[in-house]
């Protein structure tokens, strides 16, 4: 029998014991980690489980009574897996391992746990069961999948963008390259990681890159902008802009962030534009100067029409003024080269099937240049379009002179017609949308750099020696084909030939059967109200109209010419009226007129007009338009058609 001194210390030391044990469980059901023993057979069957894992809705005694398992909670999908983990750490004879898996709470809702496990030895030195002290790691979890969605959808926005965002050091060393490199430059990112950007960058944009980097990195979070040509993984330059920000000293960038944007299509059209700014504003002096010389040509040409109808062919002069009248129309086809290019040419616009003109065209340059093989291939057929024949025809020959004189030795020129619709507006080309005829016309000719490509339609720029052109072939092909609502492109390269393009708006309308010219002088003793504000003009054409019979009064301005019209409507037969006149100009006379008479018979007489507005009168009911200078034959056979009808 224990004496009871001994007793009563056995009492102490397991009450004592008791205490620490009731405390470690104390701390431990406390405590976030869950700690279970099972047993390594099928259904996983629970010896010990801490109380906190009613933390997951479960109580101790589910699974001490044997209603629950370790397996029952465990998500099924990751069961093999966790058996897979044991065999083979059980032949590798660890002792301890962890574990990350998925079990189902009291509710059915899934947690992450994270399980560090120790395998428990019998008496025998045999595994029978596995000790757990589990984690609840759901949260980390899902703050992990919400970063790692992040980062995807980060990736996935840099890899879609039109722009390339790219880390780099202060030095230009990229760092970080973003996927969209591929699409915009053609680059993989391992490419350029690592690389100095300045070996990328077009030498000539060096200087000022180095300038703002040297900026951004001075500046801390200011961002700067700066335009440069880079290196496209085929060797072309794409012209970007690129936004710089210092972020050195944020440890998770560590660099300058840069993100650069293609804008080459951009500055394509800005250079489009202040071309086509610059063309109109050279095409209203050329407009203006092209006014004046018409009117001293036409003075000039009217002398000559009235000495020449009262002078015999056999009078010593008569030859020489003849040829004085050649050198009018000479004067008269530079201005109108300057007209075209100023947008007031096209004065007789017809249907016109190209093909046939581009043929007839080829068949009168072909005559003098047999070292010129022209090959013809029209897909438009036919190809119709509303054009100033005559216009078009040196348009033509224009751009067939200019691959003639690219080809010193000879050589081929292809002209392609065929159709081409535009579904929406094309603004870099100044095209509406709709159908249009595209003739190409290509040759196999030195070509030209590209800085001389950029100004080969403006007024007097040429590449040839004084003797062979004053540069206006091209400068007036651009006018004239914007003028027809159409635009004219160029494509070269040095020993690679020229390519210029056309569009012309196409026309559903039938072509009118050709007619021909007379040299007839048709007289008349009608009345006629002359309106011009040069006194040259009035007097010349006074003269004019007096020798073919008719009774004439004249108007030098828009309020003298309408007070005369007002007065006796009925006794005027035929106004022939200026188009440009200071203060009232032609087009508000003419509105004025018809208020007065409707059916006011009127000539319209121009050196230069806007087309559209002189469109806009042959459309409201004038009869019909003379360009100056005119002869007297002309003339007087536009009288008497508008007299006649």
């Amino acid at each position: 029998m224990m004496d009871k001194s001994k007793k009563a210390k056995v009492d102490q030391d397991l009450k004592r014991s008791v205490k620490t044990l009731l405390d470690a469980e104390s701390i431990i059901n406390r405590s976030p980690v869950i700690y279970c023993i099972w047993r390594l057979v099928e259904d996983w069957s629970v010896e010990y489980v801490s109380g906190n894992i009613d933390q997951w809705g479960y109580t101790a005694k589910d699974f001490l009574s044997g209603r629950l398992t370790w397996r029952a909670i465990t998500h099924p999908d990751d069961i093999r897996d966790l058996e897979a983990d044991v065999v083979h750490f059980l032949k590798r004879k660890t002792i301890s391992f962890p574990q990350t898996y998925r079990i189902l709470d009291k509710q059915g809702q899934t947690r992450w746990v994270e399980d560090q496990n120790v395998f428990i030895f019998n008496q025998a030195g045999r595994i029978t069961h596995l000790q757990g002290a589990i984690l609840d790691i759901t949260d980390r979890k899902k703050t992990q999948q919400a970063l790692l969605q992040s980062e995807q959808r980060i990736e996935e926005l840099l890899a879609k963008s039109s722009d390339v965002t790219v880390v780099m050091d202060e030095k230009g060393i990229f760092q970080y390259v973003s996927p969209s490199v591929k699409t915009v430059l053609g680059y993989n990112q391992t490419d350029l990681a690592g690389k100095n950007a300045f070996d990328f960058i077009h030498p000539e944009d060096v200087k000022t890159v180095s300038k703002a980097l040297r900026e951004v990195v001075l500046r801390q979070n200011k961002g700067i902008v700066t335009e440069l040509r880079f290196r496209h993984a085929d060797n072309t330059w794409i012209c970007l802009e690129a936004l710089g920000n210092n972020c050195l000293s944020n440890p998770a960038i560590g660099g300058i962030i840069i993100n650069a944007r293609d804008v080459s299509e951009r500055k394509r059209l800005e250079s489009q534009l202040l071309h086509s700014q610059k063309m109109e504003a050279i095409g209203r002096l050329a407009g203006g100067i092209a006014h004046d010389f018409n009117n001293i040509l036409m003075g000039i040409q009217g002398y000559i029409s009235l000495l020449l109808i009262k002078m015999d062919t056999i009078h010593p002069d008569f030859e020489k003024l003849v040829n004085v009248q050649t050198l009018v129309q000479s004067g008269a086809d530079l201005t109108g080269k300057l007209l075209g290019f100023a947008r007031g040419g096209r004065f007789e616009i017809t249907p016109t099937d190209l093909n046939e003109l581009i043929a007839k065209t080829v068949n009168l340059f072909g005559r003098t240049k047999r070292e010129i093989t022209v090959h013809q291939q029209f897909r438009a057929n036919p190809a119709i379009a509303e054009v100033d024949r005559v216009q078009m025809e040196q348009v033509f020959l224009n751009l067939f002179v200019n691959a003639w004189q690219a080809m010193p030795e000879g050589g081929d020129i292809f002209v392609e017609t065929q159709h081409e619709t535009f579904a929406r507006s094309a603004p870099a080309r100044h095209l509406r949308k709709g159908k249009y005829v595209k003739v190409t016309i290509r040759d196999t000719g030195m070509g030209m750099d590209e800085e001389t490509r950029r100004h080969i339609f403006e007024p007097f720029f040429t590449t040839k020696a004084k003797e062979r052109g004053v540069g206006l072939g091209l400068a007036s092909a651009y006018g004239i084909l914007r003028d027809h609502q159409g635009a004219i492109e160029a494509a070269s390269a040095t020993d690679r030939g020229t390519q210029f393009t056309l569009y012309l708006p196409a026309s559903d309308k039938a072509v009118p059967a050709a007619t021909y010219p007379s040299k007839t002088i048709c007289k008349g003793t009608e009345t006629i109200l002359l309106v011009d504000d040069e006194d040259a003009i009035l007097d010349v054409c006074r003269d004019i109209l007096i020798s073919l019979g008719y009774r004439i009064r004249v108007a030098s301005d828009g309020p003298a010419a309408l007070d005369l019209y007002s007065r006796d409507p009925r006794d005027i037969d035929l106004v022939i009226l200026d188009m440009i006149m200071p203060g009232m100009s032609g087009a508000q006379l003419f509105e004025k007129i018809r208020r007065i008479n409707p059916q006011a018979r009127v000539i319209l007489s121009t050196g230069y007009s806007q087309s559209d507005e002189a469109r806009q009168l042959l459309n409201s009911g004038c009869c019909e338009l003379i360009s100056k200078p005119f002869r007297i034959e002309e003339l007087s056979q536009k009288i008497r058609d508008v007299l006649d009808r």
